[in-house]
């Protein structure tokens, strides 16, 4: 009988450090796809509020408690990441927990290796913290939050994960790079 080992999206991957810039994994424990039904969006948000101490937050926002966070992924559709998988009625609930890796970018530049992989205006006073965008990272999907003014977590799917490590590692080494001339 085979022996299944138990790997983590990046694992020998990550993590990376570049300059200022490092980018390590983010162990996703549970992620649920949260979609509310048609006129359910309310209740759902507050059985939600109820389960994990917070609402379904604006488009392109998350919002965190309880070591939950709960990030708008789509077109009236949420993702809740936390210790546990939710259970909440009135919404269309997918386990997305091994569909997804996560990884956090975070120094001084930061945002100057992210604007070599990511198409969106990353400035604070555009991308604030606690924004979220789907978006693309290199040539894949992405799911970008910012978490604070120098920190993002990017997810991609987990079958791009080492895409992902390589992009991110070409960027950080020539922002690195440039800061050297």
């Amino acid at each position: 009988m085979a022996s299944l080992i138990a790997r983590t999206p990046f694992e020998g991957l990550l993590p990376l450090s570049y300059g200022t810039v490092e980018a390590t994994e983010v162990v996703l424990r549970s992620v649920t796809s949260v979609a509310p039904f048609s006129g359910q969006a309310d209740a759902v948000s507050k059985a939600l509020e109820k389960a994990v101490g917070c609402r379904l937050p604006p488009v392109g926002t998350f919002v965190e408690a309880n070591r939950a966070r709960v990030v708008w992924s789509g077109l009236d559709q949420w993702f809740v990441m936390s210790e546990d998988t939710v259970t909440i009625p009135g919404a269309a609930l997918t386990d997305q927990g091994d569909a997804w890796a996560a990884v956090e970018i975070a120094g001084t530049d930061a945002r100057d290796v992210l604007a070599r992989l990511v198409p969106l205006d990353l400035r604070l006073s555009v991308f604030e913290v606690g924004h979220a965008a789907r978006t693309m990272l290199a040539h894949m999907s992405c799911l970008l939050m910012r978490t604070a003014e120098d920190r993002y977590v990017a997810l991609v799917f987990r079958s791009m994960a080492a895409s992902a490590a390589h992009d991110i590692e070409r960027a950080m080494r020539m922002v690195s790079a440039r800061a050297d001339l």
